[in-house]
Formats: C-alpha cells, structure tokens, sequence
C-alpha cells in the first residue's frame, strides 16, 4: 500500500496497538511498517525519528486527561482526582508508563496534570509557584509507581516473582480504580501537603 495513503494518525494508532500487544521493546520502525504495510523509510514521511513517533503515541496514551473534569473541586479533591486519572490511562496500555516517562524525560510532551491543577488552584488563589510543584509531585510519583506496578505485573505474568501481584483477570488493568491501597494514600498525603503549603503561604501575608 502507497504510504501516503497512511495518516499520521493512522501510524500512531498501529504503534499503540502494537505496544499493547508485544510491548515497548518490540515495537520497533521495522515492525510497525510491517504491520501498516510499507517499507520502514515510509514511516519518515509523518515522524523524523523513533523518538517523535514514541511522543505521538504517549499522547495517543495520555488523552483521556483532556478529559477530566475538575469544576467544582477542591484542590485536595483535584490531587487525588488527576492522580488516580493519569494511572488508569498509564495502565490502560502494555509498558505505558515506561513509554510516556521516557517522553517526558526528553520534552517531548507536556506534563498530564499541569493544567487541570492549575485550573483548580487559580480558582482558589493558590499562587502558581506552589501549584507548580505540587503538579510536578504527583507527575513523578503517579509515572514512578506506575512504571513499578506494571514492571511487577510483567514479572509475575513470567513467573519470576516469590509471591503473585494481586490482580483481577486483566492483569494490570485490574488495578487501576483510584480508591484503594497505598497508592491512593500516597496521593492523599501530596494533597494533604500542598494544603500546608498553601496554609502557610496564607498565613504569612500581611
């Protein structure tokens, strides 16, 4: 099939589709144009390098975020909310916390939680200094515990681990409800510290 009969869109959607399926290791230039049907140096036509291509799909990965809703919420219900949400997109897919931490890592896209944070503490007068950092926090944790999670459902589906990963029958999706477990702590106490943050920021102004 020509290659400019194939999308951007179209190469992007089969590399993900081929992330959940072999896993980021596998999903190699040669491998994505056998499965769209072109020779590899096609695929350069709509991504300059791999790296481009791994940003595309990272935001493929992270669009239901655009989607979250925060009106009406307080900041710690914002933390929490934003938090458990980028998990669930994380888990969604085969190695995607390893693929969008990577890039993130180079800059090549925004951070998931920024702007939904913002909304919200602009609406209660938090200064953006403060919301900023708290925004990079719950980035770094939720990618981090994720990337682990899912490293430790990949072993236990190989059997290299002592003990089984509790998991439902979708392995890793299983997982992914907001409401439970140490990580949905963890998410309570970044909040529970930016509301000191933001206590002590108050109580300073004249």
């Amino acid at each position: 099939m020509n290659s400019r009969r194939r999308s951007r869109d179209d190469v992007a959607e089969m590399a993900l589709r081929l992330l959940d399926e072999y896993g980021l290791p596998d999903l190699t230039m040669r491998h994505l144009a056998t499965a769209l049907g072109v020779q590899p140096s096609a695929l350069y036509w709509h991504f300059p390098n791999k790296q481009a291509l791994l940003a595309a799909v990272s935001e493929l990965i992270l669009a239901p975020m655009r989607e979250t809703r925060t009106e009406g919420l307080s900041v710690h219900e914002a933390v929490r909310l934003v938090g458990a949400r980028l998990r669930e997109c994380l888990l969604a897919y085969r190695d995607g916390s390893e693929l969008v931490s990577s890039s993130l890592a180079l800059g090549l896209v925004s951070s998931p939680v920024r702007a939904q944070l913002l909304e919200v503490t602009r609406r209660h007068e938090v200064p953006d200094a403060l919301a900023e950092v708290a925004a990079e926090a719950v980035m770094h944790f939720v990618v981090g515990a994720t990337f682990h999670e899912q490293q430790r459902l990949a072993a236990d589906q190989l059997g290299l681990l002592a003990e089984p990963v509790a998991s439902g029958p979708d392995g890793a999706r299983a997982g992914s409800g907001a409401d439970g477990g140490d990580f949905a702590e963890a998410l309570t106490m970044i909040a529970h510290g930016l509301e000191v943050s933001i206590a002590q920021h108050r109580s300073r102004q004249p």
